[in-house]
């Protein structure tokens, strides 16, 4: 059911005249509607302007896209990182990097949209792509495989062990990462997957991600070698498209301490939802990661009839199958946490 709303959808949303309280999204630090990471972003919106539409190329640049730049890769811990204005564009840049014959793309299974190229298709699984990739350094080796996939897949099968990766050549291919859900969240100091993918060791690694999950910020970034990047910002791609607003650049190097207390509390959140759920087994969910899936469509209905909405359609295509999940987020308070519990262990009864 589709619930139409007119303001942000924070831990409440108002819907057909009645209030309920919404467990869905990726807000995961509710940091869109909190007060102090809102007067931050106010004040770098009278310093910078709401929006700026020129290209980085300019001859006129504004200093804070590389202060920002250098501080997300400082964090992430790799040499370089660029911003774009959404994690979709950084996706597809990095495609159209790559829609040469020097390279061909491989799809993990449940890679993401955002990554895809042409009409080519993800592998169902991890052992039919091990096989191609296999066959192709074989026969073509003059021709580079790039392996693209999620970091955070809502498998589980990705992070945080990467089982399938492990299986695979990534010595000897470039390893493209969508790592949107993760970045804030996972990795050391919550910088991501960053260097837990390095450790695998693939020939080259490339992140790229939307900053509008956890962190707030309408934008996307790629994070990889100086030289790599290097190579971006010199292409078309990157030059004819507009950047984030500054001022979500420069909010995001001033709230790392917001963030850092928002990822405590959503911490608390899920062991306390842990702690009060009779039986975890009936959820699918990665052990760190706010998100709770589930495949029982009567369960989505029960909650709603009770005043809870969670994520429950069809993605990323009407065709596509049915992603019913519930997500915690920082902004949710311990009642809310124990009306939710109470319900899901009433319905499973």
């Amino acid at each position: 059911m589709i619930s139409i709303i007119d303001s942000f959808p924070g831990r409440e949303i108002l819907t057909r005249g009645k209030k309920f309280l919404y467990f869905g999204g990726t807000s995961y630090f509710g940091i869109q509607t909190d007060r102090e990471f809102q007067n931050i972003f106010i004040a770098n919106i009278r310093k910078y302007g709401t929006g700026y539409g020129a290209s980085r190329k300019s001859n006129v640049q504004l200093s804070v896209y590389r202060d920002a730049e250098s501080h997300l890769s400082d964090w992430v811990g790799c040499e370089d990182c660029v911003t774009l204005s959404s994690g979709y564009l950084a996706g597809q840049l990095l495609c159209n990097l790559f829609s040469s014959a020097q390279y061909r793309l491989f799809y993990t299974p449940n890679s993401h949209s955002a990554l895809y190229q042409s009409n080519i298709k993800p592998y169902i699984t991890y052992s039919a792509l091990n096989i191609a990739l296999r066959d192709h350094l074989s026969s073509n080796k003059d021709v580079i495989p790039i392996i693209l996939l999620d970091s955070i897949d809502f498998s589980g099968y990705n992070y945080p062990q990467f089982q399938g990766l492990t299986s695979l050549p990534i010595n000897k291919c470039i390893l493209v990462a969508d790592d949107s859900h993760g970045l804030g969240q996972i990795g050391p100091e919550n910088s991501g997957a960053f260097q837990i993918l390095s450790a695998l060791e693939p020939s080259e690694l490339l992140i790229c991600c939307s900053l509008g999950k956890a962190l707030g910020i309408d934008a996307g970034a790629i994070f990889g070698s100086r030289a790599r990047l290097k190579e971006i910002v010199k292409t078309d791609f990157y030059a004819g498209a507009s950047p984030p607003s500054p001022a979500s650049m420069a909010t995001l190097m001033q709230a790392r301490e917001i963030y850092n207390s928002k990822k405590r509390t959503l911490d608390y959140n899920m062991e306390l939802f842990l702690d009060q759920i009779t039986d975890s087994k009936n959820f699918s969910y990665i052990e760190g990661f706010p998100v709770f899936g589930y495949s029982n469509p009567e369960l989505t209905k029960f909650l709603y009839n009770n005043g809870i909405i969670v994520t429950d359609f069809n993605y990323p295509s009407e065709e596509a199958s049915l992603k019913s999940r519930i997500v915690l987020t920082a902004s949710h308070t311990e009642k809310d946490i124990a009306l939710l519990t109470a319900l899901i262990n009433s319905f499973y009864d």
